[in-house]
């Protein structure tokens, strides 16, 4: 058993499918794509896949789902062995499988078959409830929440319900804790109007009012989370900590059953908001739901340490487009104006930046003691915070050369008064092809310099005599 109570996650499951592929002609019958196939995958998803995302740190999960005899429901059993407990409703009727057809990672149809109408719940449904320390609801229009309604109503009052419904779903038992709805369904629900954070608050109040929850976080995207409460005319705005680049297909489950976990641990509503807004962003970086990985083995994300987006993975996806891998290096101790220039005239050279900073241990060896000061994470948090930075990599040694053997840039950038030949790394980019240059540097600006007038600012002056 896990050191964890369980979390109880409601729901219709469905079988998702990708069919990739390259697409680089037409039928010759109709103006159609043809795709050359080159894999696929199938896992659990819908109520499926926020189950296996609550998994995560190791968190006992049962999952309450409808399932069948047929094939899609047999792969979803499969997909989720050794994650998730199940206890399943007979389903009357087959599952539903959604099938993506993508090319060149662009989805390009999206092919639905099969459905059913869940079955009646017994004895085990209703004690699994009681048992749980918090519900994630995880509507998607199949009707498994309205099956099992009356047991989701009577446990609200007494545990943390995470709703995120579904247009075609039921509305959230009043007492839910936090609903989730997204951009559009909050449009949907509500009065027209327009996009603004505004308009959002509103609809989200008003929701919040109808469904008599405690709280409704609207998911905006890249703008983050709007929480509203009811009544409330100053909502909490919880923006994206980095804008994640990648497959969004599952974003809006991972953010309920990171907020549900969240409630689990004991967090408030504000809190167990910026955990899953973090832990989404991760999630999107890594590749969504269809990240291999996350179906070979747990993953285990803690909030503090949401990865940004990874270097590597981004100089290669811009390689494979035509583009231009810029980056540049240094230990970045105080972010200065010099620093801020030399990186946006970098990030104009090419497609994507992507700066090499020194650990805590090469900035010592390099500058003495005392020095950094400011730690790495710091440092790093500072730099990704940057418009002209896509991507921060670490290196240990005196200079990048062998994280640039990894990273294989095609410009290497320095700012300063010395020739693009003095730099140890102009021999290291001509192994395959790259280009070292040196761009102007603002004078008068370093981080010594700063450092200098800040202990100069911070001296008393004695008072004549003394």
């Amino acid at each position: 058993m896990s050191e964890y109570k369980p979390l109880v996650v409601v729901g219709d499951v469905l079988l998702d499918e990708d069919i990739e592929g390259v697409s680089t002609r037409l039928a010759p019958d109709a103006p159609a794509p043809v795709v050359d196939v080159t894999g696929d995958q199938r896992r659990p998803g819908g109520a499926g896949l926020a189950a296996a995302l609550a998994t995560r740190g190791g968190r006992d999960v049962v999952l309450v789902t409808a399932l069948g005899d047929d094939p899609a429901s047999d792969a979803v059993r499969r997909g989720l062995r050794g994650r998730v407990r199940l206890v399943e409703l007979p389903l009357n009727g087959t599952l539903p499988v959604k099938t993506r057809v993508l090319a060149g990672g662009r989805p390009l149809v999206r092919i639905d078959r099969g459905g059913g109408d869940p079955g009646e719940p017994d004895a085990a449904v209703r004690d699994t409830l009681e048992q749980a320390h918090a519900v994630l609801v995880a509507d998607y229009g199949r009707h498994t929440a309205s099956a099992v309604r009356q047991h989701l109503a009577a446990v609200a009052p007494k545990v943390p319900v995470v709703w995120d419904p579904h247009l075609k779903g039921d509305t959230p038992v009043p007492g839910a804790r936090i609903v989730t709805p997204n951009a559009a369904e909050t449009t949907a629900l509500c009065r027209g109007g327009d996009d603004s954070l505004r308009a959002f608050a509103e609809r989200g109040a008003e929701l919040a009012e109808r469904w008599r929850a405690a709280a409704v976080a609207v998911t905006l995207g890249e703008r983050g989370v709007l929480l509203t409460r009811p009544g409330a005319s100053t909502p909490m705005l919880v923006p994206a900590p980095y804008k994640a680049a990648g497959d969004a297909c599952g974003a809006g489950d991972c953010f309920a059953a990171a907020t549900a976990a969240a409630l689990a641990d004991g967090a408030l509503p504000e809190e167990a908001v910026q955990r899953a807004v973090a832990e989404s962003a991760a999630f999107v970086a890594a590749g969504g739901a269809a990240n291999p990985s996350l179906w070979r083995t747990p993953v285990t994300i803690a909030p503090q340490d949401v990865p940004e987006t990874d270097p590597f993975v981004l100089a290669e996806q811009v390689r494979a487009r035509g583009g231009t891998v810029v980056a540049t290096g240094g230990c970045f101790d105080l972010l200065h104006a010099g620093h801020v220039g030399l990186m946006e005239s970098a990030r104009r050279i090419g497609d994507c930046l992507i700066v090499c900073v020194n650990s805590d241990e090469s900035v010592e060896r390099l500058k003495g003691p005392g020095r950094p000061l400011n730690p790495l994470v710091d440092r790093v948090r500072v730099l990704a915070g940057l418009g002209s930075v896509d991507a921060v990599a670490v290196f240990d040694g005196d200079t990048p050369s062998e994280l640039l053997s990894r990273l294989r840039p095609d410009v290497w950038v320095k700012g300063g008064d010395y020739s693009a030949e003095d730099l140890p790394e102009a021999e290291t980019l001509r192994a395959w092809g790259g280009q070292a240059v040196v761009l102007p540097y603002l004078d008068g600006r370093s981080t010594t310099l700063l450092a200098r007038r800040a202990a100069e600012a911070a001296t008393p002056i004695r008072p004549p005599g003394r």
